[in-house]
C-alpha cells in the first residue's frame, strides 16, 4: 500500500505518492527537534528543511552517519522514487509534512 506525503505547509497541494517502505526512509531526511527554526510538530509529522532537501538532491546521495561511530560514514545513492519526492519538496517549497 502506497504512503501518501501531505505537505501541510502548502494545504491545497495534492499528496505525493510514495512506497510504503518510505515511512521509515524519511528519518534520514529529517531535520532535528532541536534545530533552529523546527517547529512543534505532531505524531506522524516531520520537518526536512529547504536548505537540506536541496543540498541532498543536488548531491544525490544521502550521507549516513553510523550510530555507533560518527566518525564512520556512509554514502548512498537516492532511488528515483526519494529524487522525485525531494523535487517536488524543492519545487513546491515544502518543509513541513505528515504521512498518510
Amino acid at each position: 500500500m502506497p504512503t501518501l506525503v501531505f505537505a501541510v505547509d502548502q494545504p491545497g497541494l495534492p499528496p505525493f505518492r510514495m512506497p510504503d517502505r518510505f515511512r521509515h526512509e524519511i528519518t534520514y531526511f529529517m531535520t532535528l527537534a532541536d534545530e533552529p527554526g523546527v517547529p512543534r510538530l505532531a505524531a506522524g509529522e516531520y520537518w526536512v528543511s529547504a536548505a537540506d532537501a536541496r543540498n541532498t538532491l543536488d548531491d544525490g546521495v544521502l550521507r549516513l552517519v553510523s550510530p555507533l561511530d560518527s566518525d564512520n560514514k556512509a554514502e548512498v545513492e537516492l532511488t528515483e522514487e526519494l529524487e522525485d519526492w525531494l523535487e517536488w519538496m524543492v519545487a513546491h517549497q515544502v518543509q513541513h509534512v505528515r504521512l498518510g
